[in-house]
């Protein structure tokens, strides 16, 4: 869900913003070939100045995740490879943690330390 960021949280806005729309695009609630909202309503819904969201936008173009078209918007790219199931395993995975009483802040710190310890 787009929302704004949280400018007491340490982490940038830019890589906030990045991070949201990534979610939107992993979560399938954007698709390949969709275009992203306007700059300008992006810039609102985020409540940041129009040139951290340019920013965030040229990030998500460096790491795959959108094109642009000059004049008509960004766009969620039609190259990305999103495996389908992958979400499904996540949410039994999830479904399986909550089941367990292990609360999200301990999640996060399991899920990074597992982060850590997977070899590209």
């Amino acid at each position: 869900m787009l929302r704004p960021v949280d400018k007491h949280s340490g982490i940038p806005s830019y890589i906030q913003i990045v991070n949201m729309i990534k979610a939107e695009i992993l979560l399938g609630k954007i698709h390949p070939g969709e275009q992203l909202l306007p700059v300008r309503k992006l810039k609102e819904i985020f409540q940041v100045n129009i040139n951290t969201v340019l920013k965030a936008l040229e990030k998500l173009k460096l790491e795959g995740y959108i094109t642009s078209e000059q004049g008509i918007g960004y766009f969620v790219s039609k190259e990305l490879q999103i495996a389908p199931n992958i979400m499904v395993e996540v949410k039994e995975a999830i479904k399986k943690l909550k089941s367990t009483k292990i609360d999200l802040n301990t999640l996060f710190i399991i899920l990074e330390e597992v982060w850590k310890d997977e070899k590209d």
